[in-house]
């Protein structure tokens, strides 16, 4: 089980370990703001909320200028499942620039991409094919994404996230 952290302006700046957020919890550095009740944490003489979203108790700035890290998966999320070429649901990702030509894995040259355009485009250039893009491919920002770039999500984060995934 995981927790959302939540800075004293109700920000997302991480997700950690429900044992981590206990002692964020236990130490007064933090407040449960959502708990799961039905997994309650048992100890010896007592027993605890396991804590689903906690708030710092102190403001805690949102580094905004962290990169996010590239994966197939963000890149996927980030486009909606959708290839960039013709909106069909996409299950792969192309280099925009391919890797034979110099591009990179970056956020600005992978896009979602079906894999029957995919395997038409090969090594060659959007341009190349008469192709354009839907969207201009670029780094997803905001703190949420921190957040939302997890693989699973809890619901009782919805509220704080400010966006559905």
């Amino acid at each position: 089980m995981r927790t959302l952290v939540l800075n004293a302006g109700f920000e997302p700046l991480a997700v950690v370990s429900f044992r981590r957020a206990l002692m964020l919890v236990l130490n007064n550095k933090a407040t449960v703001i959502k708990a799961d009740d039905e997994h309650p944490i048992l100890a010896a003489n007592t027993s605890f909320d396991r804590p689903s979203v906690i708030v710092l108790s102190r403001y805690v700035k949102v580094p905004y200028a962290r990169r996010v890290p590239v994966t197939r998966r963000g890149v996927l999320r980030r486009d909606g499942h959708r290839c960039a070429y013709c909106a069909a649901a996409a299950n792969t990702i192309d280099h925009v620039v391919p890797k034979s030509r110099g591009g990179a894995d970056t956020w600005d040259n992978l896009v979602a991409c079906c894999f029957k355009c995919n395997n038409i485009k090969s090594d060659r250039t959007p341009k190349e094919m008469g192709w354009q893009l839907r969207v201009a491919p670029k780094m997803p920002v905001g703190p949420t994404w921190f957040a939302l770039g997890l693989e699973r999500r809890e619901p009782d984060w919805d509220d704080y996230l400010g966006q559905a995934a």
